[in-house]
């Protein structure tokens, strides 16, 4: 499948999304930062995050809009407030769209109502991402989806069926192109509640691209990923922890992120292929190997003994599974020490 011009694949390196979501902590002037140190760390795509509070809730201080999660991070916030700090003003998404695509980076966002979706279409994005969360939101991905442009879809906390209905939701308004990322939809995961098994295992079901949307601490998971078949990455982004922010807690920095970058093409180069026997770069390494060579000068009729002949380095003589076969053998002729051992040495 293809996100504009760019081709993504088992056969292509994996492609990596920096996720803004509200780590610009409501300043321009840092989400434009973000974007250059995204590109500088390599990354393939910025993406961003488009609602506003009242489009994701309603403006309630209590009860169930009160996150009450004693392991959240956001314990204790209202959700409207909440929103209301980490959302991206819609006014901002061209200059950064802009800023982005100086870079040559992909720019686009996960809409959260359709309204965003209008938005959206007016600065022509390449692509949308459904968040975990809006996966069971049928009605959005069919907007979506009804562009006709690619659609990424994460599955955090989704079963089978529900993951089923969204793909088939997708591809009834027209999408042909579709990526269905595996997640975990806490803050931040841990690497034992990730799963990557499922990668190959959703691949072959849906028959689509997938990727992993990544909420562990670190690049290890996301690594791990690519050798299970994922073939887009996507990772929350900040230019640095301490200075904090809605999720700088399980985003990486830019040294982490070009990190992340250049291990997890790495990992896919040494996927390569099902090959047994020497590569063409270790055939000189094959002269490294062990050999029968003649260790004390012999004359002809000389029986070969465990002295006179040793299974030593390097390889230019007869593999050592003969050495067995050749102990008492007379060689039939003058044989200097350090010669490998060849057949033609015996009668």
């Amino acid at each position: 499948m293809h996100i504009s011009n760019q081709a993504i694949g088992k056969e292509q390196p994996p492609f990596i999304i920096a996720e803004m979501s509200g780590n610009h902590n409501q300043s321009l002037e840092r989400a434009l930062a973000i974007v250059d140190a995204a590109a500088n760390a390599g990354a393939h795509a910025i993406k961003l995050q488009t609602y506003t509070a009242d489009t994701m809730t309603l403006d309630i201080t209590e009860g169930d809009f009160i996150i009450s999660d004693s392991s959240s991070l956001w314990k204790g916030q209202a959700l409207h407030s909440l929103y209301q700090q980490a959302h991206t003003p819609w006014e901002w998404h061209a200059p950064i769209m802009a800023r982005a695509k100086q870079h040559g980076l992909y720019c686009f966002s996960s809409p959260f109502d359709e309204t965003a979706v209008d938005f959206l279409e007016t600065l022509d994005v390449p692509c949308y991402k459904i968040a975990s969360f809006e996966c069971v939101d049928l009605p959005l991905i069919r907007k979506a989806a009804g562009t006709g442009k690619p659609l990424l879809i994460s599955t955090g906390m989704a079963t089978i069926s529900e993951i089923a209905e969204a793909v088939d939701t997708a591809r009834q308004a027209g999408c042909k192109e579709l990526v269905l990322f595996k997640c975990t939809s806490t803050y931040p995961a841990s690497p034992a509640n990730t799963n990557l098994r499922t990668i190959a295992h959703m691949r072959e079901l849906f028959d689509c691209e997938v990727g992993l949307s990544d909420h562990t601490l670190g690049i290890g998971a996301a690594v791990a990923a690519v050798a299970f078949g994922a073939t887009v990455i996507e990772k929350h982004f900040t230019l640095d922890r301490a200075e904090g922010g809605v999720d700088a807690a399980f985003s990486l920095e830019p040294n982490e992120f070009a990190g992340l970058v250049a291990e997890t093409a790495r990992a896919w180069q040494a996927l390569g292929s099902v090959k047994y026997g020497p590569t063409e770069a270790e055939e000189k390494a094959r002269m490294r190997r062990r050999s029968l060579y003649v260790a004390e000068d012999l004359a002809p009729g000389d029986v070969l003994t465990p002295l006179n002949m040793r299974r030593i380095r390097p390889g230019h003589g007869l593999p050592p599974k003969f050495y067995e076969l050749l102990l008492g053998r007379k060689v039939s002729k003058t044989v200097k020490k350090g010669t490998p051992l060849t057949w033609d040495i015996f009668e």
